[in-house]
Formats: structure tokens, sequence, C-alpha cells
């Protein structure tokens, strides 16, 4: 029987479990996926733990995951194409990229809307697919949020992590001057996606303010724990500071809180994967079998991961 990752009471790693569940049927509008990836987010561990019960509640038994790649195995009825250039209609056999927003990918299959599946591009792997939506499109909304032009100078904080990671390249490609916060350990994968990497910790503002030589234009927090307060220090305008993390210092401070929300949609995500396709962009990972996925969510857990981690059914 097909299997899914549920969990029946807020808790710790404990409460995850794989279990066996009906193949799900497609309803009206809707697409039968086969998964091949799915990636695993921390905003998904911290619903798990009830952080978020009083604003998302969790109906038990609760299923996780947004992130999906996969092949369609059947479609429901009235699925028709989306009315854009980048999709083609849904059918049988095709391979896509996607997300749902029922909590619902890391399985074996899953049933999403019609319209947020794009088409996975033939040199795009699996595990790249399957990782890309929720880091992808929370990375390029802080990334467009602070208005990057050519020549201007952007820190971004966690810079070797799931979203940090994808927002230093679209920043690179922006035609931005990118200094990257992170530790040792990931210096030479940030130097050699053009990134100037820059180890955090005691003494990070002067190391930065050597490393831009001049004005600091901008600044994304990807990772929290007192970086707006350091954006400022440097002189960066509240406006070109954005936050995905840090809600209580952005509501202090005034800068921005733009992320994932400002960009789930289906177009912003055939953008990245047509980027992935192009290799202008890259999604380091991680990848645990679905049935290690308490596994996958302890390391997750730890934020020393470079890039993404992903589950493969």
């Amino acid at each position: 029987m097909p299997r899914a990752v549920r969990f029946d009471k807020y808790g710790g790693l404990e409460v995850l479990q794989v279990v066996e569940v009906e193949r799900p049927t497609p309803g009206p509008g809707k697409v039968l996926v086969r998964v091949k990836a799915a990636g695993i987010n921390p905003g998904e561990a911290s619903i798990r733990k009830g952080m978020f019960a009083d604003r998302w509640p969790s109906t038990f038994p609760s299923g996780q995951g947004s992130d999906l790649a996969g092949i369609v195995e059947e479609v429901g009825p009235g699925v028709t194409p989306r009315v854009t250039p980048r999709v083609t209609n849904v059918a049988v056999g095709d391979e896509v990229i996607g997300f749902t927003n029922d909590r619902s990918s890391q399985a074996d299959f899953v049933v999403v809307e019609s319209g947020n599946l794009v088409p996975r591009p033939g040199n795009v792997s699996w595990e790249q697919a399957g990782a890309l939506f929720v880091a992808g499109t929370t990375a390029y909304a802080a990334v467009r949020s602070v208005a990057l032009s050519a020549g201007d100078t952007v820190v971004v904080s966690g810079a070797a992590g799931g979203v940090g990671s994808i927002a230093v390249q679209l920043a690179r490609n922006a035609g931005a001057k990118v200094i990257g916060l992170s530790s040792d350990a990931n210096r030479k994968w940030l130097a050699d996606h053009g990134v100037i990497p820059v180890t955090y910790g005691d003494g990070v503002e002067d190391r930065v303010r050597a490393a831009a030589g001049g004005k600091i234009d901008a600044f994304v927090d990807t990772f929290g724990g007192g970086y707006v307060q350091l954006a400022l220090k440097l002189g960066v305008a509240p406006n070109r500071i954005d936050t995905i993390i840090d809600f209580a210092a952005a509501a202090k401070y005034g800068v921005k809180t733009e992320g994932n929300h400002e960009a789930a949609n289906a177009d912003v995500l055939a953008q990245l994967s047509g980027l992935v396709a192009a290799g202008r962009l890259e999604i380091p990972m991680k990848v645990y079998p679905l049935a290690e996925v308490r596994d996958a969510y302890r390391e997750l857990e730890q934020r020393h991961t470079r890039g993404k981690i992903v589950l493969e059914p």
C-alpha cells in the first residue's frame, strides 16, 4: 500500500510515523502525482511541534510537506490547461514540479491542484526539483523585496542554508556584490558561487565592513538571532532589509518580512526551475529515504546543513 508521513499529536521527532494509507483519488481540478522527491522545511518542524497551533492548527492525523516533484498518475474531472506560456496541459505521464498547501507531499502519492504544477525540465534532477518550491520562492521574494541593482552590495545571513544558498545566487544573478555569512565549512562553496564568504560570530560587523569595502545597500536575513540589528548598524535602510524569520525585530524596527507567501505560485516556480535548467541556479542538498523521515528532520533542526534536505519515497 502507499505510504505517507503522519503525526497524531504535536511533539518532537518521536511523533513522526511513516504509515500505510489508501491511494488518494483526485477530485475536480486536481491531479494525482507519484512523488519522486519531496523537500522538507523548518516551518514544517515548527508546525509539528505545535509552535503555530494558534495560527495554523493541525487536524490529526496530520501529514507534512509542500514541495514535490513527480509523475502524473491520474487527472481529476475538469483539469484543463492554464493560460500561461510556461505551462502545458497536465496529462498522465507528465513529469512535474509543484506544491501543495494541504501538508501532504511527504508520501508516495499526493493530490495537487493542477494549477500548482509546472513541467520538469529534463536536465533538472528529481532531487533538485523536489527541493525547489518553499526555499526557492522564499529566496525569490526576499531578494526581490530589497530591490537589488547591478553594483549593489548585499549581505545574506545563513548564506549556505536552504533559503540562503538560493538567495545568494539570485542576488548574484541580479548583478549584486554578495557577502555571505556562514560557517567556515561553507567558505569554498560560497566562493565557488561568486559570493564573498564571511564567518559569523564575534567580530562579524568588522569583517563585513572590511569585505564590503564601502557602502552596504541591502541585507537579507534567513537565520534570525540579531541580524536585523546588525543590518541597521551597518547603515542599511530599513526598507532594504528583509528577514524571513525574525518577526519581532521586524515589528520593532520596521523592516520587511517578505518570503514564501509573497511568491508562492507556479509562475515563480517555473522561473526558478528555468534558472536551474540553464545552469544559473544550483540547489545543494542531502537526500534521505522517506522511511528515515525522523533522521532527516533531526538533521534539519540542527541548522547546519548546506542547502536543502529531500525525502525520496
